[in-house]
């Protein structure tokens, strides 16, 4: 008698298939800067692209989106050291149509800057971790004109809502699968106790 029969395989091969389903659905598209476009920071602003990383969990899969008018700026992706000094010469990538989507591959540092020159130095650059954790930023010193409360508000836009930072209790995407695992099990174990 086989350990698995070819009912045992149909369904474990349609619980994988439904947990690679789920994992999907946890990935997002983030509106750089959320309720304000992609463009030089307000002076009532003026850390909103740093604040703004530093309160998204950022994964692989997930995308931002810059918005912008094309006529009037464009976003590079930039090396650390350009990032640092402003450079905008010889950018990674280059995106200029105004509706601009960089989507997230693989772990590590990300660095964007306006294209314009000029911006970069008013502070339109943006820095990203993903998968690495929550990052102290390397663009201010510490202090309350950098911080946001505590509980920032989920704001409704035309994308749906935009995620708020992450809180220490167990993921959504951790949980949801392990749910569908322990269904999966279960619903194998019945089935085997039809045999």
């Amino acid at each position: 008698m086989a350990i698995f029969s070819s009912h045992h395989r149909m369904l474990v091969s349609l619980l994988l298939t439904l947990v690679q389903i789920q994992a999907k659905v946890f990935c997002y598209q983030y509106k750089v800067g959320d309720l304000d476009a992609w463009g030089i920071p307000t002076s009532a602003n003026p850390q909103v692209y740093t604040k703004w990383s530093k309160y998204h969990n950022l994964t692989i899969g997930d995308s931002l989106l810059f918005l912008y008018p094309p006529s009037q700026d464009s976003v590079i992706q930039v090396t650390e050291e350009s990032y640092k000094r402003c450079n905008i010469k010889d950018p990674i990538l280059y995106m200029n149509n105004g509706n601009s989507l960089f989507n997230i591959t693989s772990k590590g540092q990300f660095f964007f800057t306006s294209g314009e020159p000029g911006h970069c130095q008013k502070n339109q650059k943006l820095h990203i971790s993903v998968g690495e954790g929550i990052i102290e930023t390397m663009d201010t010193a510490p202090g309350p004109s950098s911080s946001l409360p505590a509980s920032a508000p989920s704001y409704p836009t035309v994308f749906g809502n935009i995620p708020v930072a992450p809180s220490t209790s167990t993921s959504p995407q951790l949980t949801s699968t392990f749910q569908l695992l322990i269904i999966g099990f279960m619903i194998c174990a019945h089935f085997a106790s039809l045999m």
